[in-house]
């Protein structure tokens, strides 16, 4: 069976260059970055120092602003649990309901420890009514959490707009960029950023690495470390660092900054494909989310009368999912889709297509035509 992959919000394909990087880290050249007595170890922090330019370059940082982690879920654990131990006074945090369940889990444990949370609702294209953020802004809001691009609408928040928002009250502004990294334009000066939360296998890098901004002026961010022992990056995440993962991260980055506009101009030429595709075959199907605002390669449907589990199990040869891959395991409708107004029903009867770098122009035909065989098929069976 030849598989296409169309899940690529869920993880990306490790780029053929990005593994080739990694490879001499995991043989000959496996020193600790921490040893500072020989070759080995010299040579291992040179390259880790190499790629944290990379990964700064790509979101517009200070390489001394950017702290590894294992993941975008541990820099958001870490962004804020950290600050909100670290900084007594205020404590207010507003959020959005259609956030991904890092941001909403960790909101919920910050709740038991007596900090407010604001969960704000969105409106029926998926994007934040900047008016009714303002209005929830109070005088005890320390800081606002907002996710760039959601994970499964892909719909774009104005997080410049927002940031502006948040320098003019003094509040921190936490941006979760897992799924924008690498994929759209992100500077953190521009766009008024204190703490930002990326992940490498979102950018076809490797899994188990990820880095949180942290900003060093106007303002110092102060952060309570949640790992101990070591003092590594800056005292804030302690832990020897993976070089083989790092060095992945960084090209990861480079790459995809050096190929963004060409790379993302042809990922939504393929995104368009579909949606002319399906409509033409199938009219009654809604598109979920910000048709303008939303990344390129994110495609979220929702058929009416079917069930997207059963249409998933009837095309095995194309991946596709339900939504979150974070909430797969539940039964439970997408609390995205509901927060824009989707009923039950059309959110049960919901995919997620994510098209990436790797798709070729025939898969998308392909895939396409495999979706609406599919729906078709069930819907004649519900009749």
């Amino acid at each position: 069976m030849n598989r296409i992959y169309l899940d690529n919000q869920a993880t990306t394909q490790i780029d053929p260059i990005v593994f080739d990087a990694m490879v001499p880290y995991l043989k000959d050249k496996f020193g600790n970055a921490s040893s500072r007595n020989h070759p080995f170890g010299w040579e291992a922090d040179e390259v880790v120092h190499i790629a944290r330019e990379h990964v700064a370059e790509s979101v517009g940082a200070n390489p001394k602003e950017i702290i590894f982690t294992s993941g975008a879920t541990e820099a958001i654990n870490l962004a804020l649990k950290g600050w909100f131990e670290k900084n007594n006074g205020k404590n207010h945090l507003i959020t959005l309901q259609t956030e991904h369940k890092a941001i909403l889990d960790v909101c919920g444990i910050l709740e038991k420890r007596g900090v407010e949370i604001t969960y704000l609702p969105v409106q029926t294209n998926g994007i934040v009514d900047i008016d009714v953020l303002k209005n929830a802004i109070t005088e005890n809001t320390a800081l606002i959490s907002i996710l760039h691009t959601n994970n499964e609408i892909g719909v774009i928040q104005p997080i410049e707009t927002i940031g502006e928002i948040c320098k003019a009250n003094n509040i921190i502004f936490h941006v979760d960029g897992a799924q924008s990294a690498g994929k759209i334009p992100i500077d953190v000066q521009k766009m008024g950023i204190d703490l930002l939360s990326i992940s490498a296998h979102k950018m076809y890098g490797p899994k188990g690495i990820g880095a949180l901004f942290v900003r060093r002026r106007n303002p110092r961010v102060s952060l309570q470390s949640q790992i101990d022992g070591g003092g590594h990056e800056n005292g804030i995440r302690s832990g020897t660092l993976p070089v083989h993962q790092i060095v992945g991260f960084g090209k990861a980055c480079e790459i995809a900054i050096a190929n963004l506009f060409d790379e993302q101009k042809r990922i939504k030429k393929y995104r368009d494909t579909i949606v002319d595709f399906i409509l033409k075959e199938l009219p009654d199907t809604i598109i979920n989310g910000d048709n303008q605002n939303r990344l390129a390669g994110n495609l979220n449907l929702s058929f009416p009368n079917i069930n997207s589990e059963a249409l998933i199990m009837a095309m095995p040869e194309i991946a596709v999912s339900t939504g979150s891959a974070c909430t797969s395991s539940t039964m439970n409708p997408s609390h995205v889709l509901l927060a824009l107004g989707c009923s039950k029903e059309l959110a049960y009867g919901s995919i997620r297509i994510g098209v990436g770098r790797f798709n070729t122009e025939e898969e998308i035909k392909i895939a396409s035509k495999s979706i609406i065989n599919g729906v078709k098929k069930l819907q004649s069976v519900r009749v």
